[in-house]
């Protein structure tokens, strides 16, 4: 298969590079250090990473920036970090990627557990997770040509720990829970799901 990774220079974009090159051809995308440079705050940069690498079979996106602060430092502009990164970034990713993909491809979008169990600072990822998971849902019921699509929603990750103290009580999930979280998502048959690999 031909799978793009979005998010690649990150500490799951990595792992998840290393984990399917070995059986695939893996593309890697990324704001920098990868093969091509995307931002996904752009359409025009999206729209040029799909013309450089042409048909794939699967894209994962583990990026999408967010701001994280307190609330009272949340405005209007802050927010729309999440808005137009993880939102709109992953949205766009589908929207344009769809008339790249070949049939019965397969997108695999990154949301959180934020969505549904939030945490103090992280307002504006619950906010963005949760409208890329009802995305996900909505989109998996018109896509054509047999092509899915499911996000992945961990908790903090073990290989994360400078993030340990914003998710008190929750067990971190490991990077091979994340990968198999992915690999059901891209290998598996299912689509419109919230996987949640813990």
């Amino acid at each position: 298969m031909k799978i793009i990774i979005v998010g690649a220079s990150g500490t799951m974009g990595k792992h998840l590079t290393n984990a399917f090159k070995k059986d695939h051809e893996v593309i890697t995308a990324s704001t920098s250090g990868s093969e091509i440079c995307v931002d996904i705050t752009s359409t025009d940069s999206i729209e040029k990473m799909y013309q450089q690498v042409g048909v794939f079979d699967a894209l994962i996106s583990t990026a999408g920036p967010t701001f994280v602060g307190p609330w009272q430092k949340l405005t209007d502009k802050e927010f729309r970090k999440g808005v137009e990164g993880k939102m709109m970034g992953q949205i766009n990713l589908v929207l344009i990627g769809q008339h790249y993909i070949r049939p019965k491809g397969s997108f695999t979008l990154i949301t959180g557990a934020l969505s549904h169990e939030p945490q103090l600072n992280f307002a504006n990822a619950s906010a963005a997770n949760g409208a890329v998971e009802g995305f996900v849902k909505a989109a998996a019921i018109e896509l054509g040509n047999g092509i899915r699509i499911n996000a992945v929603s961990p908790t903090v990750i073990e290989n994360s720990p400078q993030y340990f103290p914003y998710f008190p009580g929750n067990i971190p999930v490991t990077m091979q829970q994340l990968e198999y979280g992915f690999r059901k998502s891209v290998f598996g048959a299912n689509t419109g799901q919230i996987i949640k690999p813990y």
